[in-house]
This record gives structure tokens, C-alpha cells and sequence, in this order.
């Protein structure tokens, strides 16, 4: 299967999981790992980056 780089930037580019409550957040990479982001739904501040099947 063909990877289309305009869905892999859609699905991958600048999102994060809440390590606590699973929620997805788009935020710039930078901002997440200075601690500037945090989760709308619990207030964490424990982000991951989505992962890749």
C-alpha cells in the first residue's frame, strides 16, 4: 500500500496521546515537549506522540 504524504502529515504531523485519559491533542512539537500543552480533558501534562501501525 502507497503512502500519501498529505495523509501521513494529516494522521501523524504535530499529534500527541494524554498518557492518562487517551485523548488526541494537535499541538506543536515544541510547546509539548517545554510542557506548555496540556490535555483539555484531565489537565495533564504527560503527552506521547500518536503511534504508527
Amino acid at each position: 500500500m502507497a503512502k500519501i504524504p498529505e495523509a501521513e502529515n494529516r494522521l501523524f504531523k504535530n499529534v500527541f496521546v494524554c498518557r492518562r485519559c487517551k485523548t488526541k491533542i494537535r499541538a506543536p512539537t515544541l510547546k509539548v515537549i517545554s510542557g506548555k500543552v496540556k490535555c483539555r480533558k484531565c489537565g495533564s501534562r504527560a503527552l506521547r506522540p500518536v503511534r504508527k501501525k
